[in-house]
């Protein structure tokens, strides 16, 4: 049995079903196995960028490994701002990239680099295999490490000369479970009582909370505490929960703001957040400041970074909620049913007739099925949707703000699709994003794959364009653009589409019309919006520098 193939019978009885990337001459052993293998499906992009993507997304949503090649030098470059994708968002892929043959090395080869170390920073393991005995072992090893503890992505260079020897005498092992972080029950107890002895808090909910939303919910309701949410955690906490307050960070509510800055809450207890810059209002100190603090997650790196926190809890989130709501229990604690008064958020009336990129995105939610995804890319855009839009329904949104990589809505689009091909998906992307990775429209044209593509197009890289603004009172004119059609560049290639010019144009049939297809659609929304995005304290910071 070739080498090649022994990795991917490995993947095969381990439950991968996709492989996300782009055939080349150093990878050909692997995609001409493939022919035999129907149980795994190569996803073939356009970008290997955003094969990367798709397969962090794929991760996310199926709660598995997934996979993703790349040829040897730029093959895996391309990769890497992916796997650093995957790396701050915990999730799971293996990083195959090829090489050249191993009595190459050195002498300048077609398409020779050294990938591991360039992976190494932004992986969990990264490793070149030289031999074709040690293939499948270091296989094995990394796809372990890849689900391990805090789960994340690994890398294996593998020479082209490697991947065709055969290989004799293969025992193909299944990948084992992730083994879960069991958090200390003493420290629990110890949680439990000050919660009691500090009759008032806040929960701050992180995306770490996605597996364990029942739970934080429960406890929420069980100390009868107002919940804040992050900007990765919107799509987690439903609209309508009587204790959600809203946002707080980046394009984050008033509300939830006013609560930190002025609320007498004693305690607040973080779930699932490593309290980055976006999450925190920009190391906002009022988060903790005269508050006992407590800290759950499975990462023990994010304890104590910026804030000291007086009680971290490392495990696995859901066994920390469980263990914690039994332990409260049994001290007499009772859900209780009224719920505490919280501020509402305090915004603005405006004209909801008017052209502008709130109205266009909550008119189109509007017209939407309630149990639609949106993966969102990086734009003006998104702060509109942190801020704006409504949580109708569980893990309904995808936002990557914190590594913040244009062009990831879209292929974290198809990722989440194939993943769960029964939810309605819909990517909310800027024309910057789209020239980055809009080819892959196609990509999901050949899969059949219907995804509803939503083009906010104002001709500018409008995040860049208001920042400037706001922080120097001038723009650079390469920041603007002559306004490209995108519909028209749709169908094309034989994609359906639709251009918004006006408010009007956005009704119930023609959004039926674009999402009832065996394949994806655009919806080009021509709109330049002079607003200032609902961007929070985002600009104040850069503002700060050179002053």
């Amino acid at each position: 049995m070739k080498a090649a193939r022994t990795v991917l019978e490995y993947l095969k009885n381990s439950g991968v079903q996709y492989i996300f990337g782009i055939p080349a001459g150093s990878v050909n052993a692997f995609f001409d196995e493939l022919n035999d293998m129907s149980e795994l499906t190569p996803i073939v992009t356009k970008h290997e960028g955003a094969a990367s993507y798709m397969a962090a997304a794929f991760a996310k949503y199926t709660d598995q490994l997934s996979v993703c090649i790349g040829c040897s030098g730029p093959g895996g470059t391309n990769l890497v701002t992916g796997a650093a994708n995957a790396m701050r968002e915990h999730l799971p892929v293996l990083f195959l990239t090829g090489a050249v043959p191993v009595n190459t090395i050195g002498l300048n080869a077609s398409q020779e680099l050294d990938a591991e170390p360039i992976f190494q920073p932004v992986t969990k393991y990264s490793v070149t295999v030289k031999e074709s005995k040690d293939l499948l072992k270091e296989v094995v090893k990394a796809c372990e490490i890849a689900i391990s503890g805090v789960p994340g992505p690994v890398h294996i260079a593998i020479p082209i000369d490697v991947q065709h020897e055969t290989v004799q005498n293969v025992k193909i092992p299944v990948l084992p479970k992730r083994e879960a972080i069991v958090p200390e029950l003493d420290t629990i107890k110890n949680v439990a009582e000050e919660l009691l002895q500090r009759k008032s808090g806040y929960i701050l909910v992180g995306q770490g909370v996605r597996n364990s939303v029942e739970q934080l919910l429960e406890l929420a309701e069980l100390l009868n505490w107002p919940i804040i949410t992050t900007p990765q955690a919107k799509g987690y906490i439903p609209e309508n929960h009587p204790l959600l307050v809203g946002i707080f960070g980046f394009a984050g509510h008033g509300a939830a703001s006013e609560l930190i800055a002025e609320g007498d809450g004693q305690v607040l207890l973080i779930v699932g957040s490593s309290l980055g810059e976006t999450a925190t209002n920009n190391y906002n100190l009022n988060l903790t400041k005269n508050r006992f603090s407590i800290q759950m997650d499975f990462d023990q790196s994010v304890f104590n970074r910026k804030y000291e926190i007086d009680i971290p809890v490392l495990g696995d989130i859901n066994l920390s909620l469980l263990l914690l709501i039994e332990e409260l229990r049994a001290k007499g604690l009772t859900r209780n049913k009224t719920s505490i008064e919280v501020k509402e958020n305090k915004e603005i009336l405006e004209d909801t007739e008017a052209y502008n990129t709130k109205n266009v995105l909550l008119t189109i939610q509007k017209y939407l099925p309630s149990s639609t995804r949106y993966t969102i890319d990086i734009g003006e855009f998104m702060s509109y949707v942190i801020h704006h839009m409504k949580v109708l329904d569980f893990d309904s949104f995808t936002i990557n703000v914190h590594f913040g990589a244009m062009g990831s809505g879209i292929g974290s689009a198809i990722g989440s699709k194939l993943a769960e091909p029964e939810r309605p998906v819909v990517c909310i992307t800027g024309d910057g994003c789209f020239f980055m990775h809009g080819m892959e429209i196609l990509t999901a044209k050949e899969y059949n794959l219907p995804i509803l593509f939503i083009v906010m197009n104002n001709a500018r890289l409008g995040m860049v364009y208001h920042g400037h603004a706001l922080q120097f009172q001038r723009t650079h004119p390469s920041f603007e653009q002559h306004p490209i059609n995108i519909s028209a560049l749709a169908s094309a290639m034989g994609i359906p589409s639709f251009q918004v010019t006006e408010l009007q144009d956005i009704n119930q049939d023609m959004i039926n019309n674009l999402m009832n297809l065996n394949g994806p659609a655009v919806l080009e929304v021509v709109l330049t919006d002079h607003n200032t995005p609902p961007m929070g304290d985002r600009v104040k910071f850069l503002s700060s520098f050179g002053k």
